[in-house]
C-alpha cells in the first residue's frame, strides 16, 4: 500500500500529489497563527474553571514560558510531565513546546521505580507534578530537577523567542510501554507532531466547528497528541474531563452541544453497557484507538448507540497511521487504511510484520542508536505489530510480533481465537498468550473473565472446536476476574503469563480439559 490509498481519507478537491503536511513548520507556529486569527474563539472548557479562550491560552502559555526561561529551562533541555488532566496542565505544556523544551509525559500511575528510569535516562532539567509523593521521587531521583507543579508558580520572565523551533528538532520524548526490557524513549519532532494532527485532521473532517471531549490522560499520545493537539490545530475546543465517567462523558456532550468522542475499548465497553448509550448518536463521529475494538462491541454500538465508531491504529513512535475512514465503509475489526502522508506494507505480503514510513515516523530512541538501528529496515519503521490485508487493502491486526504463538512449528494469531471465544454468551472479556510447551513448543491458553456466574470451559472449548482448527484451539482456559491492564486500556499479556500456575495446576479457580489431539 502506498500513496494511492490515501485519496479514500482526502476532502474532495484535495489531490495526494500536491499533499504537504509540514507545510506549517511546527504545531506551536501553526497554533499561534489560529489564535491570531480568532483570539475569542472558546479553547478549552474545565468543570471547575469554565472556558479559556484562544486570546487567554496564547497569554497563559507565554507568561509561563517566561517563568520556565526565568528559572534556566531553555531550548533543547527535557522537562517531565506527570499530571493528571486540567487546564494548568495543557498551559503548561504548551508553553513547553513554544519554548522549545522537550516535553517528556510520564504516567501518574507510574510508582518510584518506573519514574526514576525515566528521569534517569532522559535527564530532565525540569518537572511538572501534580502529587506530592510523585514530586518526592523526583527528588529523590535527580536532586538537581527542578519540581513545579501545574501552576508553574515560579517568577515571571521575559520568554524569548517563542514558536522558534525547526521542524527537525525534538519536541517530545514517548517512553514506550516497556513489556519486555526497560522502556525507551521514541523522540518525536516537531513535523513529526505536525504531521500527525494534520493527516487526522483531513481524514476525520476535524474544524474549528468541532467540539471534542476529552476524557483521555494527557500522558499518552492518544489524548495529547490526537485529542489535544488536533483540537488546537483545527481551532476547534475540547470539553477536558479530569476521569472517564460515562455520565459525566454524555452530560458534558449534551450541556455543550459535542461533535467528537475519542475513546479507548475499555470507555467503549462501558457506554455500551449504559442505558444512556443511545446518546452517542448526537456526536459527528466517535473514534477508537490504543487496543483492538472487538468487532461484536462496533456491533453493539451502532444498533443501540447509533454510532458506527471508526477504529484506527497508531503507535508511540508513529503516531496515527492507519484509519477507517471518514467517508466510506468502517469495517468492524479493521483499523482501515492508510492516512493521508503514511505508507503501509507487509513483510510477509499479504500478512506478516507491518512496516509504516511517512513524515508521522519517529527520528529514533534517544540515546539508543543500536536500538534505533534495528527498529527500521531500509527506511522503514518496523513495527512489531502484525497485520493483514484484505481484497479492499484494509488493515486488520493480528497482534504483536513478540505475541504469536508458534506451537507445533505452526502459527498462532492470539486475535483470532480472542474473536472466535468473544462471540459465545458465556465471555465478557478474553486474552489469548502461548504458554512454554516441551512437547508443542508453545500451547495456547485463554483469560476469560466470565459473563455467566458458572462459566464452563467446557463449553468454551467446543464452541472454538467448531470455528478453529485443533492447533488454534486454547489447551487451557483460566477464568478471572479481571484482566491486567495499563491506563489506556491495553491488555498487559506478560502479566497474564507470569500469574499462570505451573501446567496441570488449577489456575484462576479451574484449569480446563485439554482440546482435541491435533
Amino acid at each position: 500500500m502506498t500513496a494511492s490509498g490515501w485519496q479514500a481519507h482526502l476532502p474532495p478537491g484535495i489531490g495526494a500529489q500536491t499533499l504537504d503536511l509540514t507545510a506549517r513548520r511546527t504545531l506551536p507556529a501553526a497554533w499561534a497563527a489560529v489564535w491570531a486569527r480568532a483570539p475569542e474563539a472558546e479553547v478549552l472548557w474545565a468543570p471547575d474553571r469554565g472556558w479559556l479562550g484562544a486570546g487567554e491560552l496564547e497569554a497563559a502559555s507565554r507568561r509561563v514560558a517566561g517563568r520556565l526561561r526565568a528559572a534556566g529551562v531553555g531550548p533543547g533541555e527535557r522537562m517531565l510531565f506527570s499530571a493528571q488532566a486540567s487546564p494548568e496542565l495543557v498551559i503548561a505544556h504548551v508553553a513547553a513546546l513554544r519554548a522549545g523544551i522537550v516535553v517528556v509525559p510520564a504516567n501518574t500511575a507510574y510508582r518510584e521505580r518506573e519514574l526514576a528510569h525515566i528521569i534517569a535516562d532522559s535527564r530532565p532539567r525540569a518537572a511538572l507534578v501534580d502529587d506530592r509523593e510523585r514530586a518526592g521521587w523526583v527528588r529523590a531521583a535527580a536532586p538537581e530537577t527542578l519540581v513545579v507543579g501545574p501552576e508553574v508558580a515560579l517568577e515571571d520572565g521575559e520568554p524569548g523567542p517563542l514558536d522558534a523551533a525547526a521542524p527537525e528538532d525534538p519536541a517530545l520524548i514517548g517512553y514506550t510501554s516497556g513489556t519486555t526490557g526497560a522502556p525507551k524513549g521514541a523522540v518525536l519532532t516537531h513535523a513529526n507532531l505536525l504531521a500527525s494532527s494534520e493527516s487526522v485532521g483531513l481524514a476525520w473532517r476535524w474544524s474549528a466547528d468541532d467540539r471534542l471531549v476529552l476524557a483521555l490522560p494527557l500522558f499518552h499520545v492518544h489524548g495529547l497528541c490526537v485529542g489535544l493537539h488536533g483540537t488546537l490545530l483545527a481551532g476547534a475546543s475540547a470539553l477536558l474531563l479530569p476521569r472517564f465517567e460515562v455520565d459525566a462523558v454524555l452530560d458534558a456532550a449534551a450541556a455543550h452541544r459535542a461533535t467528537l468522542f475519542f475513546g479507548v475499548p475499555t470507555m467503549y465497553q462501558r457506554l455500551a453497557r449504559s442505558p444512556r448509550v443511545g446518546e452517542l448518536s448526537r456526536l459527528r463521529l466517535c473514534v477508537s484507538g490504543s487496543a483492538p475494538l472487538p468487532a461484536e462491541l462496533h456491533r453493539a454500538l451502532a444498533e443501540r448507540g447509533g454510532q458506527r465508531v471508526l477504529e484506527r491504529y497508531g503507535m508511540t513512535e508513529t503516531l496515527m497511521n492507519v484509519s477507517n475512514p471518514y467517508e466510506g465503509e468502517r469495517r468492524p475489526g479493521s483499523v482501515g487504511l492508510p492516512l493521508p502522508g503514511v505508507e503501509v506494507r507487509l513483510d510477509g505480503g499479504r500478512e506478516g510484520e507491518i512496516e509504516v514510513r511517512g513524515p508521522n515516523v519517529f527520528a529514533g530512541y534517544w540515546e539508543r542508536p543500536q536500538a534505533t538501528a534495528e527498529s527500521f529496515r531500509r527506511g522503514w519503521f518496523r513495527t512489531g505489530d502484525l497485520g493483514a490485508l484484505d481484497d479492499d487493502g484494509y488493515l486488520r491486526i493480528l497482534g504483536r510480533s513478540r505475541e504469536l504463538i508458534i506451537t507445533g512449528g505452526l502459527n498462532v494469531y492470539p486475535r483470532e481465537v480472542e474473536d472466535v471465544l468473544g462471540t459465545h454468551p458465556e465471555v465478557a472479556e478474553v486474552a489469548v498468550v502461548g504458554l512454554p510447551s516441551e512437547e508443542w513448543g508453545e500451547t495456547v491458553a485463554a483469560f476469560v473473565v466470565p459473563a455467566v456466574e458458572r462459566p464452563r470451559a467446557e463449553r468454551l472449548l467446543e464452541h472454538a472446536a467448531e470455528r478453529l482448527a485443533p492447533f488454534k484451539r486454547p489447551r487451557r482456559i483460566v477464568f478471572v476476574q479481571a484482566l491486567p491492564r495499563n491506563a489506556l486500556g491495553k491488555v498487559l499479556k506478560h502479566e497474564l503469563r507470569a500469574a499462570l500456575a505451573p501446567p496441570g495446576a488449577a489456575a484462576g479457580g479451574l484449569s480446563a480439559r485439554r482440546s482435541p489431539s491435533r
